[in-house]
């Protein structure tokens, strides 16, 4: 369903905190450009700047000027050359609950049932009217099953952090990083729903170590999902056919299980995925050949989506149909496979033409832009391995 890659010996960025300062403001397009890290520009919106945690502990609605010293996080990796993007609005990320800065209200999961939140609004009734619009609180679907312990203990680790990177900002020099994300597999499993996961598995001893103490730390009782693969015989990579997935991702043509095919094309703007009939030779008529073709291509888009991480702006041609209810029915099965989605998905409209419209939260680039980057480091250096997970 997902896979992600990185070189071993890297680290992502995609959620650090750092001294930023402000290298211009562009009112044209309501952004500044902000150096941080070793040299590194990203661009931060202006409308962001009165959410701004000063250095020099600078309050106010002053606009931002040149030389202005201030936190910010990655929220989105640089791609397609574009820069990496920046927020004010600093998140500290745990299992159960995220910290907020920028955003000071308190939030739970649209995915929660509702006795759910009553139980968990009501164990953080006291925290919230407590918060005095310092930051907020997101309570994530995880938390359904976390006791009142858990749940505390994690809030109290979270404000250490945010408090830790607060300080750390108004007395650390410029450009310094603040707070280091977590390493992807980690995240990976601090964000998969704990009902769902039945196994965690890796080959690498160095990964293996991290995950043993971050799982006893956090989650001591996922410690019994852990394994260490050890097969000379058949690699790890091979037992779940991550060569096959790969070789998928650099293919545009996708074919499905009934003889028809995706085509599927990234261009500047958008990504563009085309649904054909192919090889399709059902008997029925063709309203309900082009029915059941179209809902069987609304769950492998959505999960390609999801392998090759596309977002942004994503155009779908189904196969016409002339049935409403039809139309209806294809719009409601693929918004239910992006709701299985852990990056915000939303279909929108069907458009005059025929054309599914829909977008996906630009997080990570596409995997697509991983494998070529490590291609190119491979070339260069051919002992250069990567992680998969």
């Amino acid at each position: 369903m997902e896979l992600r890659l990185a070189p071993l010996g890297t680290q992502s960025i995609l959620g650090n905190i750092y001294v930023g300062q402000v290298d211009k403001t562009a009112e044209n397009i309501n952004a500044a450009f902000v150096r941080f890290g070793n040299g590194k520009m990203g661009y931060f919106p202006l409308e962001e700047a009165a959410k701004v945690i000063y250095t020099s502990g600078r309050k106010g609605n002053a606009p931002l000027r040149s030389g202005d010293e201030i936190l910010v996080q990655v929220s989105r990796e640089a791609m397609k050359g574009k820069l990496p993007a920046l927020t004010a609005n600093l998140n500290f990320t745990g299992k159960y609950l995220v910290l907020t800065t920028g955003n000071k209200k308190f939030g739970l999961s649209s995915k929660l049932k509702g006795e759910e939140k009553s139980r968990l609004s009501k164990w953080l009734e006291a925290e919230v009217s407590a918060l005095q619009k310092e930051y907020g609180i997101v309570v994530r679907t995880n938390a359904a099953d976390a006791s009142k312990e858990e749940i505390f203990r994690e809030l109290d680790y979270l404000r250490k952090l945010y408090k830790k990177a607060a300080s750390d900002g108004r007395n650390r020099t410029c450009f310094s990083l603040l707070y280091e994300a977590e390493p992807f597999y980690l995240n990976a499993i601090r964000d998969a729903c704990s009902r769902n996961l039945e196994e965690i598995i890796t080959d690498l001893p160095e990964v293996y170590d991290k995950l043993t103490a971050y799982l006893q730390d956090l989650s001591p009782a996922q410690t019994e999902q852990l394994t260490f693969y050890q097969d000379a015989l058949l690699p790890l990579y091979k037992l779940h056919s991550l060569e096959t997935a790969l070789e998928e991702i650099q293919r545009e043509k996708v074919w499905l299980n009934s003889g028809g095919f995706l085509v599927i094309q990234q261009t500047e703007a958008f990504v563009s995925i085309d649904v054909n009939s192919g090889k399709f030779a059902g008997k029925k008529k063709a309203e309900e050949t082009y029915r059941k073709i179209n809902l069987e291509a609304a769950g492998e888009i959505a999960r390609q989506l999801r392998l090759r991480n596309l977002s942004g702006i994503i155009l779908i041609d189904f196969i016409n149909m002339e049935n409403p209810d039809h139309q209806d029915e294809l719009f409601h099965v693929l918004q239910k496979h992006l709701r299985k989605d852990s990056v915000k998905s939303m279909a929108i409209d069907i458009t005059p033409l025929n054309i599914l419209e829909m977008t996906r939260k630009k997080v990570r680039r596409p995997v697509l832009e991983d494998i070529q980057e490590i291609s190119k480091k491979h070339l260069d250096e051919p002992k250069s391995p990567c992680y998969y997970i």
